[in-house]
């Protein structure tokens, strides 16, 4: 996997969505090493400022965005500052192209959303390795995409948290070993709220995450627990247990990431203080671990560590999950991309909380799953959902 650049060796990497928190917490692992890292590519949506600090700081051969007007802007500002060594991309395929950089040998995919897939499968058709923070694409297209990462010799190795600690659970233990794996939820910001309460909740109390710094829309989504649900069915694809040996507790500490338990009745949990650049440095020096990024455990100051069943008739997302895992096929893309509708007609005040899992529920109800799962039924499944989320919205 290493490049050699010079005297050194390095690991070229792409970062996609570098300026979501994945990717700035990525880039601060990478700066915090530059003899292990070298950043070839980065891509945004259109955050043009913080993209302009990312290539002064990290001087990056491509910048990709997939807003063009935003492309433009960019392309304007490199040439108006002397800045030539850095080729602008535009657009979704431009994006794609960023994914497929030739010099780069690790791709962190930390795009939010549906729109991460394309990218991270053009990465897979590169033969790059991929560092995978972008769990829509598992959720919507799982078997395809790891069928094309088989296909082409690469490594998925996961970033968030709970799929880390599972895979550094899982190292050295046979499959038959394991009676199942426990993904660990803080709870997100109403943990032990009822119904009626969530009633009131507003917009700036979903996004008031007590453990995580994190965007927007994985804050709601772990406030609604879908963020959970959707680890679940990406767990189902990274390590190939079904739903029915995948379970959830809601550990309000966030210091446990996720256990294993084995047949013999022991249990294996990784621990660590809540920082993502803890899993993204595993990922980028994998099978090498790298010293002082995390903060260590104070164990002594850990007075309690605790865990709970998830409340899954007041926080219905979760249960929706599993039904949608259950049942394959398209509903799994029917499911994400209706939640990613409703998240946003929810922090665009449109909505309120508890509406979130009733539009998705009803467009899952209306869903005729032809059980496919290629990537054209995945992406046809993912617009008739968006459009029917709308449509739910506009009847209440």
């Amino acid at each position: 996997m290493p490049t050699k650049l010079g005297n050194r060796m390095q690991r070229g990497i792409t970062v996609l969505g570098s300026t979501g928190s994945i990717g700035r917490s990525t880039l601060e692992v990478i700066a915090g090493n530059p003899d292990k890292f070298k950043v070839c590519a980065i891509s945004a949506n259109n955050s043009i400022e913080v993209l302009k600090e990312q290539i002064l700081q990290f001087k990056p051969d491509v910048a990709a965005l997939s807003d063009e007007v935003a492309a433009n802007e960019l392309y304007k500002w490199l040439k108006g500052n002397g800045i030539n060594n850095c080729h602008v991309l535009s657009g979704p395929q431009g994006v794609c192209e960023a994914a497929a950089y030739a010099e780069a040998d690790f791709v962190v995919s930390a795009i939010v959303g549906a729109a991460g897939l394309l990218p991270t499968l053009s990465a897979i058709r590169a033969k790059k390795h991929i560092g995978l923070a972008n769990k829509e694409t598992l959720v919507m297209a799982g078997a395809a995409v790891i069928a094309e990462a088989h296909k082409h010799g690469v490594k998925i190795l996961p970033i968030d948290s709970e799929h880390s600690a599972i895979f550094q659970c899982l190292e050295g233990h046979e499959r038959a070993a394991v009676k199942r794996l426990i993904l660990t939820a803080s709870g997100g910001p109403f943990f032990g709220k009822t119904l009626k309460e969530l009633e009131l909740v507003t917009k700036a109390d979903a996004l008031k995450h007590p453990n995580w710094e994190m965007g927007a829309k994985i804050t709601i989504d772990s406030a609604t627990l879908m963020n959970k649900g959707l680890e679940v069915i990406e767990a189902h694809h990274l390590f190939g247990f079904s739903h029915d040996k995948i379970s959830v507790v809601v550990h309000p500490q966030s210091i446990v990431h996720s256990m294993v338990e084995f047949v013999d009745g022991s249990v294996l949990a990784e621990l660590s203080v809540p920082d993502m650049k803890g899993p993204i440095a595993y990922a980028l020096s994998y099978p090498e671990r790298i010293n002082g990024v995390l903060k260590s455990i104070n164990l002594e100051e850990l007075c309690t560590l605790s865990f709970h069943k998830p409340d899954t008739e007041t926080f219905k997302c979760l249960g929706l999950a599993y039904e949608a895992l259950k049942e394959g096929g398209t509903m799994p893309a029917v499911l994400n991309g209706a939640n990613e509708v409703a998240v946003g007609l929810f922090i665009n005040d449109v909505i309120n909380f508890n509406m979130i899992p009733d539009i998705i529920k009803e467009v899952m109800d209306a869903h005729e799953n032809g059980g496919t799962c290629d990537l054209e039924s995945v992406s046809e499944a993912d617009r008739w959902a968006r459009a029917m989320a709308v449509e739910k919205t506009m009847e209440v």
